[in-house]
């Protein structure tokens, strides 16, 4: 059976997140959709000053992270393919401004190896929804949720993610996959990522959802 999109609030999500109910994101995702691009291709921005000084980033500190430091940003754009896989070692939290559709993996399913694509799934986060991947929840960049329309995805992470990598001595094979500051990436072998030194890890097709949306 191919890749088929499901719902972030279908249970079968549970395996790798949840639906964060309980927070007003109106002004959020009006400054969201208002002050950042959204280009043909994807962009991502780590740090947004203007969505982190709003009242609701102090919540989602203090709510979902408890307390600790974080940074607001937003991967923004248009996209239909997988491309890599990657984890952090803490949630993720994502803020749809419009639909978009997250391509998702089990950690598990990769930590002997590489992992087959036929292993991800395909959800979709509905325009205003909040969702939150656990640490094991394998994922990239967000998919359009509609054909030729893009998509605006605020990211929350704990600050400094995505940064500078850390010079490290390789001690397994793990340590091969650290492509930034607290996050672990593994790439099809057809991407840029892949030609960037990236550790090949992604077997069979590039996942692609053209056709689905």
């Amino acid at each position: 059976m191919g890749l088929k999109i499901q719902n972030v609030k279908d249970a079968s999500f549970r395996t790798y997140g949840r639906v964060v109910e309980g927070f007003d994101f109106t002004e959020f995702l009006d400054v969201l959709t208002r002050t950042t691009p959204a280009p043909d291709h994807v962009i991502y921005v780590a740090s947004d000053a203007n969505l982190e000084a709003l009242g609701v980033a102090e919540e989602l500190k203090n709510n979902c992270y408890g307390g600790l430091p974080i940074q607001i940003g937003y991967c923004n754009g248009t996209n239909t393919k997988l491309n890599c896989l990657e984890y952090h070692k803490d949630s993720e939290i994502n803020i749809a401004a419009n639909d978009a559709v997250l391509l998702v993996a089990r950690q598990q399913d990769a930590a002997e190896g590489p992992i087959d694509s036929s292993k991800v799934e395909a959800f979709l986060m509905e325009k205003g929804t909040a969702v939150e991947l656990y640490a094991t929840t394998m994922h990239y960049a967000p998919c359009s949720g509609k054909k030729d329309e893009p998509f605006r995805v605020a990211i929350v992470l704990p600050r400094g993610t995505n940064g500078d990598k850390p010079e490290i001595v390789c001690k397994n094979e793990e340590d091969k996959r650290l492509f930034a500051l607290n996050k672990w990436l593994i790439a099809h072998p057809d991407t840029d990522e892949a030609k960037q030194g990236a550790v090949i890890g992604i077997t069979g097709e590039n996942p692609d959802i053209a056709d689905l949306i």
